[in-house]
């Protein structure tokens, strides 16, 4: 049930989403304060409570708790090639929002994405022979960037805006895509945003959503 007007964004996805910006500049600056230990491991093992849900590219490259300089049971992470969303993914955060009442959802894209540049090839000169699993992950990530195509622009340019142009797309996804989210948005300040992370400088970009607070 919606409640009259729109609840503010829970003061808790605020403070996470700060948190994640003060983890990526101590890794981009080489400063980083993991100490993983076994009483860390251990003090787990009674249960979780992360302060954020990252969804994030499968790429090696992009280990999530090592871009945002967090620890065990800090994230909730899901990773899948291109960061799509699927009803498992959605799923996902649907549990850790609702039985760690996790507050902040990042959906992480990156640079130089092997999955978007994959999809793009396809459009433009379809494979024979594909793999029905492979095939599946480029029809999520179609509907974000099938309109970049027949631009002029450089094949850089159209790597990166097709990147971020998939991050907007499950963002989008993630907030239409159940009743229990849209209720979590809707009344208990969920903040769902999108960024990404270049392998270049190590930096991470909010660019969907972030709040002007944060």
């Amino acid at each position: 049930m919606r409640k009259e007007g729109k609840t503010p964004i829970s003061p808790d996805a605020l403070a996470a989403l700060v948190r994640l910006k003060e983890g990526n500049r101590r890794y981009v600056d080489n400063l980083s304060t993991l100490n993983i230990t076994d009483s860390n491991r251990r003090a787990l093992a009674v249960g979780q409570q992360p302060f954020a849900v990252v969804l994030g590219c499968s790429d090696s490259r992009v280990p999530t708790e090592v871009v945002f300089d967090q620890g065990l049971g800090e994230l909730f992470v899901i990773r899948v090639a291109g960061n799509i969303v699927q009803p498992s993914q959605i799923g996902s955060v649907e549990f850790a929002a609702q039985n760690f009442g996790t507050r902040l959802v990042v959906v992480l894209g990156h640079t130089q994405c092997g999955a978007i540049q994959a999809t793009l090839e396809e459009l433009q000169q379809p494979a024979e022979n594909q793999s029905r699993n492979i095939a599946s992950i480029v029809s999520c990530i179609r509907p974000s960037v099938e309109g970049l195509l027949g631009t002029d622009m450089s094949r850089d340019d159209l790597i990166y805006n097709a990147v971020r142009e998939n991050v907007r797309y499950s963002v989008s996804a993630l907030q239409h895509g159940s009743e229990i989210i849209e209720d979590l948005v809707d009344n208990d300040g969920l903040l769902i945003v999108g960024a990404e992370y270049s392998l270049d400088s190590g930096l991470v970009e909010f660019f969907v959503n972030e709040p002007a607070e944060a």
